[in-house]
């Protein structure tokens, strides 16, 4: 026979009782029961989001757009008549004035026919002046005949009728000797012309940039060289055209005389700048984008034509615009959109992004200035939800 001491034996009662205590809760749980209330569980309340407003405020930023420096005026100069160089008295790089000689062609067989040209003038003329010497006799003895009938029997009224026309068709030989005499005087002046063009002149003061020709190369209109090949090519550069590209959303606002500056690469660092002068009223549809001149003074020559530019382009609305921080704008596969809060609940508001200002991205859309919306949007807070705002700073 066993005997317990008493301290164990009350150890035995105490597990016995933890054991008969945990059957029992556990048989409550089994059949829906409990002796003991059970804790009660927190419920989450609705999310906290950081929220900024929808400002209006006036769009006026820069854009950086391509741009190319051309001639104000280029020209390519052709020969007009076949003839041999006589001179060039420009190359490359030379400057000039209007109606300066550029060079000189010579065509002997130009002399010959203007010599044949002032022979045919002088014998016109002399055919002129014999006609008039014969219409003043036939006008001449029409008149004493008609004078002489008055007395009859004198003069045979048929003979008066005769010299009357005698002396009209005298007046009609005159009649045609002038305009042969015209026409062989501007056949003159065509050939005075022509070899005229034998001094090759600039059309406008420049600088010649381009030079083909030498002394004794054969040149003329039927050349199958002068159709490719010009004898010079001179440009003005004094003055500039600063071509610029303006994509097709941003032409709204263009306006003429607007100061507009640039940079080129061979001066880091310095800006010039030019006023818009031209503007092309068409867009082109294979870049969507509108031609727009800019006229640039050149005075110093620093500039050249051809040069690259980047030009810093203003854009203006005529009407304010809203912002938001760009980011709350929120992409997908399928839409672009913001997450407004109203009545506490979120809702995605589709927007269409213009340009960027700062921090702020302008959006269009059914937006009111003032509305409250998420300061990051993310397609992971799903229209509908229940959330709590928390204003925070707005952008600057």
């Amino acid at each position: 026979m066993i005997t317990l001491k008493p301290a164990m034996g009350a150890a035995f009662r105490l597990l016995g009782i933890a054991l008969i205590a945990s059957a029992t809760v556990s048989c409550a749980r089994s059949d829906g029961t409990s002796a003991v209330a059970p804790a009660t569980a927190a419920t989450p309340g609705p999310a906290t989001i950081d929220i900024v407003r929808v400002v209006e405020q006036p769009l006026d930023v820069e854009l950086s757009l391509p741009g190319e420096l051309t001639a104000y005026q280029m020209v390519a100069i052709y020969p007009r008549v076949t003839g041999f160089v006589k001179s060039v008295a420009v190359d490359r790089g030379s400057r000039v004035r209007a109606g300066d000689v550029l060079a000189i062609l010579e065509a002997p067989e130009l002399v010959a026919q203007r010599s044949e040209a002032e022979s045919k003038l002088q014998s016109a003329e002399a055919q002129l002046a014999v006609a008039r010497a014969r219409a003043d006799a036939d006008t001449s003895t029409f008149a004493r005949l008609k004078a002489a009938s008055a007395t009859p029997g004198v003069v045979a009224g048929n003979d008066v009728v005769v010299a009357e026309k005698t002396a009209d068709a005298s007046q009609s030989q005159i009649i045609s000797a002038q305009q042969t005499v015209e026409a062989s005087r501007q056949a003159l002046n065509a050939i005075r012309d022509v070899e005229g063009y034998l001094r090759v002149t600039a059309p406008f003061a420049g600088v010649v940039t381009e030079r083909n020709v030498h002394p004794g190369a054969l040149v003329g209109p039927s050349s199958a060289a002068a159709a490719s090949v010009p004898l010079l090519r001179l440009v003005e550069n004094t003055r500039l055209r600063l071509v610029v590209p303006i994509p097709e959303s941003y032409t709204s606002e263009l306006k003429a005389g607007t100061q507009i500056p640039f940079s080129v690469a061979a001066y880091p660092g310095q800006s010039f700048t030019g006023k818009v002068a031209r503007i092309a009223q068409a867009v082109d549809v294979s870049t969507r984008t509108m031609a727009v001149e800019v006229d640039v003074t050149n005075n110093d020559g620093r500039l050249a034509p051809g040069t690259f530019c980047q030009v810093r382009w203003p854009v203006r609305r005529s009407r304010p615009s809203l912002f938001v921080p760009s980011t709350s704008v929120a992409t997908t596969t399928d839409r672009t959109f913001v997450i407004r809060v109203r009545g506490g609940k979120t809702e995605w508001v589709d927007v269409r992004t213009g340009l960027t200002s700062g921090p702020l991205v302008e959006v269009f859309g059914d937006l009111s200035a003032g509305d409250e919306v998420a300061a990051r949007g993310t397609d992971e807070l799903r229209p509908g939800t229940d959330v709590r705002s928390r204003e925070s700073k707005p952008a600057a």
